[in-house]
């Protein structure tokens, strides 16, 4: 793995997503175009595509030879050993509805592992910043996630792809949750969450089936704030799954947190 090329990447990511990230503040609640995307609900707006062509050009420009995949443009270039992943407007639903909940993530993966995340939330100037053995870092101060002794009374991030919908698994779990916990929170702009949980803000994030370009720079962002990153069956996450299933939490919460999800999948 190239350190040189990683800090390369850093600095350019980290000015292309505050170029966009101007953008859709500048657009937010005063966009134009919303179309909808799919079957499930989801939708696109013209800062979507903008914001993707702000961060994609540099990109090609500065490493030809890496593959990208962004999420409205697809698959652009040759399978690489590099991979860079965008969501130029992650929570476009919120966005649509003028819900202040919205980030633009990238990521940088090496042979399908995350080893650079970087999140930007225009809307209060936060930069969320983490590399592979370097920490994870919000407006450059070091974020750690936090233990909670008494997790029931904590915080919990629901997340889920758009195809599962009211999967019967899913539901059941969901109303576990709700039940077991002080808050289950839904925030559709899955990066924030991943981000508050690296922050110490929540206490734990559960994930059902919800693979895309915004769920690896969250995972690395856990990671290297020392939180763990588990599927149902308690093994390490590792990689890239086409219908991940995860738990993140404090590495004290973590048989807790996995006893109550096995609970509610019963």
């Amino acid at each position: 793995m190239n350190d040189q090329l990683i800090q390369a990447a850093k600095q350019l990511a980290i000015s292309t997503i505050r170029q966009a990230g101007r953008v859709a503040k500048d657009k937010f609640d005063n966009f134009t175009v919303l179309r909808a995307k799919d079957e499930f609900g989801d939708v696109v707006t013209e800062v979507d595509h903008i914001c993707e062509d702000i961060i994609i050009k540099p990109i090609r420009e500065t490493f030809p030879s890496h593959q990208i995949h962004s999420e409205e443009a697809g698959e652009i270039g040759s399978n690489d050993e590099w991979l860079w992943l965008i969501d130029p407007l992650d929570g476009t639903n919120n966005f649509a509805i003028g819900l202040p909940v919205f980030t633009t993530s990238i990521t940088l993966m090496y042979r399908r592992e995350p080893v650079l995340g970087v999140i930007y939330e225009p809307l209060t100037d936060r930069l969320f910043v983490s590399a592979l053995g370097e920490g994870a870092f919000c407006n450059s101060r070091p974020m750690r996630v936090q233990s909670n002794p008494n997790i029931v009374k904590g915080n919990i991030g629901w997340i889920q792809g758009h195809k599962v919908q009211n999967d019967p698994r899913a539901v059941n779990l969901r109303q576990c949750m709700d039940l077991k916990f002080k808050r289950m929170m839904r925030l559709w702009a899955p990066t924030l969450q991943w981000c508050m949980l690296a922050k110490g803000d929540i206490d734990g994030i559960v994930l059902y089936n919800s693979e895309g370009d915004d769920l690896y720079s969250g995972l690395l962002m856990v990671k290297e704030a020392g939180g763990i990153v588990v599927d149902f069956d308690g093994n390490p996450f590792t990689g890239m799954k086409e219908e991940p299933y995860v738990i993140a939490c404090h590495p004290d919460n973590k048989e807790e947190l996995l006893h109550i999800v096995r609970e509610g999948l019963q």
